[in-house]
């Protein structure tokens, strides 16, 4: 599995994990069911610590995206719609949050940060 890390990002790589298969998860890359790649083989994979990947696949569990099965692995857990638009809209207002104190600070007007999400969302596509 590739996943991408920035050693120079000052989101921990454990966070960066999380994240890359939270998303993965959530676009239905990784079924129900389907089976992550067992922490030790991650960590040798990705160049990490097995502690890295521990934590990221503990924090996937605590989110409730994944169910860690005692001597079989982890694996996918069936997601409800309304579960993960309810976990998307969380991190969606929290980044929103951290924009709009970062616009404050620098003097950024709402029409201007508008502009720039409208943006980022149609480059997106």
């Amino acid at each position: 599995m590739h996943i991408p890390l920035d050693p120079a990002s000052p989101e921990p790589l454990y966070a960066q994990i999380r994240a890359h298969l939270s998303e993965a998860i959530a676009r239905g890359d990784l079924a129900a069911g389907e089976p992550l790649p067992s922490i030790r083989v991650l960590a040798r994979d990705l160049r990490v610590s097995v502690i890295t990947t521990t934590r990221a696949y503990n924090e996937l569990v605590a989110d409730g995206l994944v169910d860690s099965v005692r001597g079989k692995g982890v694996f996918v857990r069936a997601q409800e719609p309304g579960t993960v638009r309810a976990r998307a809209l969380e991190r969606i207002d929290a980044a929103l949050a951290e924009a709009s104190r970062t616009a404050r600070t620098a003097d950024i007007g709402a029409e201007e940060l508008h502009d720039r999400l409208t943006r980022t969302l149609e480059e997106g596509r």
